[in-house]
């Protein structure tokens, strides 16, 4: 998918060494690189291997005149047990230093909500690491609320604002348009009465111990 001059795409196995790359330039520019990846390339192409083939995992690749220039990994969630919902999860968001403010992180979204569509989702949680305040804000922009320890924002909004702006969409009528806005709103005071619940629960408990995370 082509966005702002940026193509995004599955990951392909030719791709995986120059990820490794982006994912350790991830690792040495993070205050906490211990939690983000191991520093060891042959494994972490092994463990990138591994989750871009395993059944939910989705690794995107976001390509600036042909080069990797960002990453994104996540994985499809549910139905199970507890929920009827389908949930994308991301895990990970990198895009590399020389090729920030040029739309890549949005164009990584934007095409993640093409497979969150084609997987019945309604939501896209990610999980941000602690300290990781450029990502925080780049998430609050685009209306991830908090919940629990990850943010949370439904499919619909996030596709309201990733849309370019010279895109108009044509305008539902009558009836169908009001449903249309009706359940909109439903869903985001939904997303809200979540977030404000998760964060109830935590204050009542006592603070988990936070184990280091081995994902990226």
């Amino acid at each position: 998918m082509a966005h702002h001059g940026t193509q995004v795409r599955l990951a392909e196995p030719a791709d995986i060494a120059q990820l490794v790359e982006l994912c350790l330039e991830a690792r040495a520019e993070s205050t906490v690189g211990s939690q983000l990846c191991t520093p060891d390339p042959a494994v972490l192409a092994s463990q990138l291997g591994v989750f871009s083939s395993s059944g939910d995992g989705r690794l995107l690749v976001a390509l600036l005149d042909g080069v990797p220039a960002g990453l994104l990994l996540a994985r499809i969630v549910g139905p199970g047990p507890f929920t009827d919902e389908t949930t994308v999860h991301v895990e990970a968001i990198f895009v590399g230093g020389q090729q920030r403010r040029r739309g890549v992180g949005h164009a990584l979204l934007a095409e993640l909500l093409t497979l969150a569509d084609a997987a019945g989702a309604r939501y896209v949680y990610a999980v941000p690491l602690p300290g990781a305040r450029g990502m925080q804000r780049f998430l609050a922009r685009l209306g991830f609320a908090p919940a629990a320890a990850h943010r949370v924002a439904t499919v619909q909004s996030l596709q309201r604002r990733l849309a370019p702006a010279r895109r108009t969409m044509p305008r539902a009528r009558g009836l169908e348009h009001l449903i249309a806005r009706r359940r909109v709103a439903r869903d985001e005071a939904i997303t809200g009465e979540v977030a404000a619940m998760l964060v109830r629960e935590r204050s009542g408990a006592s603070e988990p111990e936070q184990g280091e995370r081995a994902a990226l």
